[in-house]
């Protein structure tokens, strides 16, 4: 599927928003394939399974989070190369004590949650 993931996209939707004026911290998140696996071991491409539905109910469920105006994900499926993008998130919202731990947590639970990843 390989498509251009893009966190300056990502932004310009968040500097869109209605209520954008209490934004003061957008936070990002840029995954990459590495070209090796967390055991040292030489990974060529990965497959990646993406479950929307779930990552829709991380996103609601974050953006309850006091001062969390806008999260917005995007996260390639596939097979992809080292190198390539696999998910990019934007977390914004009034004050860096509330985005940095939703960023962590959304990427967190995404990756754990949503996406099933297969090194090669």
């Amino acid at each position: 599927m390989n498509v251009s993931l893009s966190l300056d996209r990502l932004v310009e939707k968040i500097r869109c928003h209605s209520d954008f004026d209490k934004v003061g911290m957008i936070a990002c998140h840029l995954g990459v394939v590495r070209g090796s696996s967390r055991q040292g071991q030489p990974v060529k491409r990965m497959e990646v399974r993406v479950n929307q539905k779930v990552i829709r109910e991380i996103i609601d469920e974050a953006k309850r989070e006091p001062g969390i105006i806008e999260i917005l994900v995007e996260v390639q499926g596939g097979v992809l190369r080292v190198g390539e993008s696999v998910m990019a998130v934007a977390v914004a919202g009034d004050f860096r004590e509330h985005v940095f731990p939703v960023l962590e947590r959304v990427v967190n639970l995404i990756k754990q949650k949503a996406v099933l990843k297969k090194e090669e």
